[in-house]
């Protein structure tokens, strides 16, 4: 199986290096949790995260064990170490438990961040059905929930979502007592990321990819978009984390699902 180059050398970082990056950044200072990133470009970041600045995290396979090392994706590894079995059924334990951050896919995102990757169109009849509400519902009252979006446009950041499978943070308020675990960490793109510090908890967008102006973020967006004063720019991988990308990484894969134009 071959693929793009993985950023190793002197060259620039992409755009895939800072999406990944920014996506790691979300770990930052989760201690010894489940991390639980679902995707390509989610899963390098989570295991960038273990191998780098969070070592505590606790890491699946992407099926049933909990292993360690900067496992490669992509490819085998005969020399995993196996730290845990996680069978299916002990998940929801750790999901009610609080102890896990999940990186999730969106087909929709509303200006409170609530969620959507079940149908597209009325409830009835609808024009796309997609993954169905998964363990969305749990997870966004139960833990920390990121969201990962590799193409920033209006048909995902919508006015109304269809329907809401991940709650957002006006719905979390209406809630009560019950809604008190919700965290909605960030929505990192392959244009920005944003968060929820903007009015009555919208989003916000918080930093944007090199290359990015903030009118490009705003015209892919399809309800207005608050930014922060300081807007940030994300930052590439260090010379450590190259390296680390490199194993973790080797098919270049993150390059393949981030849109860069």
């Amino acid at each position: 199986m071959s693929g793009p180059a993985a950023s190793v050398g002197p060259g620039p970082a992409t755009r895939a290096d800072h999406c990944v990056v920014a996506l790691a950044e979300c770990f930052r200072g989760d201690g010894e949790i489940l991390a639980n990133p679902i995707g390509t470009v989610p899963m390098i970041a989570g295991r960038l995260a273990r191998a780098s600045f969070e070592p505590d995290l606790v890491m699946t396979d992407g099926e049933a064990r909990l292993v360690a090392g900067p496992v490669p994706v992509g490819v085998e590894a005969p020399d995993v170490i196996v730290e845990a079995w996680n069978p299916y059924r002990t998940m929801f334990d750790v999901v009610w438990s609080g102890r896990r951050h999940v990186v999730m896919g969106a087909s929709q995102l509303d200006p409170f961040g609530n969620h959507n990757f079940a149908f597209i169109g009325d409830r009835r009849r609808p024009r796309a059905q997609l993954l169905g509400f998964r363990g969305a519902p749990g997870n966004t009252v139960n833990h920390a929930t990121t969201y990962w979006v590799p193409d920033h446009s209006p048909r995902v950041f919508v006015p109304a979502v269809d329907v809401v499978c991940g709650i957002g943070t006006d719905r979390a308020r209406a809630l009560g007592p019950s809604g008190r675990f919700f965290e909605l960490r960030a929505v990192v793109t392959n244009l920005g990321v944003l968060d929820t510090s903007g009015p009555d908890g919208r989003l916000r967008l918080r930093a944007v990819h090199p290359g990015v102006a903030p009118e490009d973020v705003q015209a892919a967006t399809g309800f207005l978009l608050p930014m922060v004063d300081d807007l940030e720019v994300t930052r590439p991988p260090s010379a450590a984390e190259r390296v680390l990308l490199a194993r973790i990484d080797p098919l270049g894969l993150r390059e393949r699902e981030v849109r860069t134009s």
